[in-house]
């Protein structure tokens, strides 16, 4: 078995991209961690979103079967471009040095939010493959209302090559995010239950599943003569 670390910039954004492959890891076994490495400050949020967010993330990964969910309490949300990246880099290289996943999820590099991208270059800045432990395989996920709006021909393109099979669990993914009373909207919203299950099926669709979540494979290091 592995363990498996999704970082995400923010409370929701790995249960929208990895909800139903966490919920499928853990009950194969595996141990799944999810860190989420801003925090939201006054007086740019309220206190009581900051603190509805929190155990809304807490709530939402237990349904799932998260081992632990770790707020590191490292970056103000929606000012990462205003620290200096070394310190952004440190950061999550602390992060993913403790946890020690063989697995590792981290937001898409196109995402509009800058969050997202600062996260995803530190993240493959901690995992270089210069000698010291890092994790075998490297995957970014798409979060709905962040890797589709941003600027086609302009941006990187999310083109998933990994499809992982959640049928047994897109309800169970469909529930955490339910927890996010805070964050959910009425559907035509992207960030709507409808439209994240439409998501899924079209996802799965594209493989001849009844629903997936697609991910990029970023990096995948196998030791034991076979493709993993």
């Amino acid at each position: 078995m592995s363990r498996v670390l999704i970082i995400a910039p923010h409370p929701d954004d790995e249960i929208l991209g990895v909800g139903g492959t966490m919920a499928r890891l853990a009950a194969e076994g595996n141990e799944v961690y999810s860190a989420i490495v801003t925090k939201a400050r006054e007086p740019m949020f309220s206190r009581e979103l900051i603190e509805t967010g929190r155990a809304e993330a807490v709530r939402a990964d237990k349904i799932l079967g998260v081992k632990k969910t770790i707020f590191p309490d490292i970056f103000p949300a929606a000012l990462l471009d205003t620290l200096p990246h070394s310190e952004v880099n440190a950061g999550i290289r602390k992060l993913i040095a403790e946890v020690d996943p063989e697995i590792l999820f981290v937001p898409f590099y196109g995402d509009l939010h800058i969050d997202h991208r600062l996260i995803f270059e530190s993240a493959l800045v901690a995992c270089r493959p210069n000698g010291q432990k890092i994790p075998s395989r490297i995957y970014a996920y798409e979060t709905l209302s962040e890797t589709n709006w941003n600027a086609p021909g302009l941006t990187p393109a999310f083109a998933p090559n990994v499809f992982v099979d959640i049928s047994d669990f897109l309800e169970l993914k469909l529930q955490a995010l339910e927890i996010f009373a805070s964050q959910m909207q009425p559907f035509p919203n992207e960030r709507s239950i409808e439209a994240i299950k439409a998501l899924a099926i079209h996802r799965g669709a594209t493989v001849n599943r009844r629903a997936a979540e697609a991910f990029v494979l970023i990096r995948n290091i196998s030791d034991s003569g076979a493709v993993l």
